[in-house]
């Protein structure tokens, strides 16, 4: 198998999986002989899984570069991995009905927390987290790898969003206060943050420390590279 075709194929596998792995014909079946815990426990090593694949088939795939990289993208990278490290963080430890990655209750609608922010925090992460690897690396397949993930991401908050809306009868109560677009509450006065928690914060700073130190030694290329 060649490099590109390896690719394409990694890159078929992962979509799929997640396009039809919430369709209720497949789900159900699934559901219902692995339990809820167990289907979102296979689902989650099953995408792991699907992804560490996609990223050493684009490793793998022929390097075309696109544009000569530079000190500001990596450091653009690193600014934009530390704020997904922050919303992880804050979806963990906060309430959020309205997406995945949070505890749905005890939840305030009048202090939405990271739903402020975002309704779909880990959604945004991971979207943060394509476009930082995007803007780091400047040939064809990775970009063809990071740039898709982050679209699929976004769209994945208005899907979301859309099942919400039909399986949550307060949910406009609910979403009144939250963000779709990023911020969107705050600009429009719908909300004010509070004081943050900091044990959230201390948390994504390590997490930011240990993925920028243990990246040489799992996937490879050096994100400090430029600046030592």
């Amino acid at each position: 198998m060649t490099g590109w075709s390896e690719f394409a194929l990694a890159m078929g596998l992962f979509i799929a999986s997640h396009v039809l792995a919430v369709r209720p014909a497949l789900k159900a079946p699934l559901v219902r002989a692995l339990g809820p815990r167990g289907f979102t426990l296979f689902y989650s090593a099953l995408s792991l899984a699907l992804l560490v694949w996609l990223v050493a088939a684009a490793g793998r795939a022929p390097f075309l570069p696109l544009w000569a990289p530079a000190p500001w993208q990596a450091a653009l990278a690193l600014v934009l991995m530390l704020a997904s490290c922050l919303l992880i963080a804050y979806a963990a430890a906060g309430t959020n009905p309205l997406s995945f990655g949070s505890r749905a209750e005890p939840f305030d609608p009048a202090q939405p927390g990271i739903a402020g922010v975002s309704r779909h925090p880990v959604l945004l992460a991971l979207a943060l987290w394509a476009f930082a690897h995007v803007v780091a690396n400047g040939d064809l397949a990775h970009v063809a790898l990071f740039a898709p993930l982050g679209l699929f991401a976004l769209a994945g908050m208005a899907a979301i969003d859309r099942r919400k809306r039909r399986t949550l009868r307060d949910w406009p109560a609910l979403a009144r206060n939250t963000s779709l677009v990023p911020l969107s509450a705050l600009v429009a006065g719908r909300w004010r943050p509070g004081f943050p928690r900091i044990a959230p914060a201390l948390a994504a700073i390590l997490a930011w420390a240990a993925l920028i130190g243990l990246h040489p030694v799992i996937i490879g290329p050096d994100p400090l590279v430029w600046f030592r």
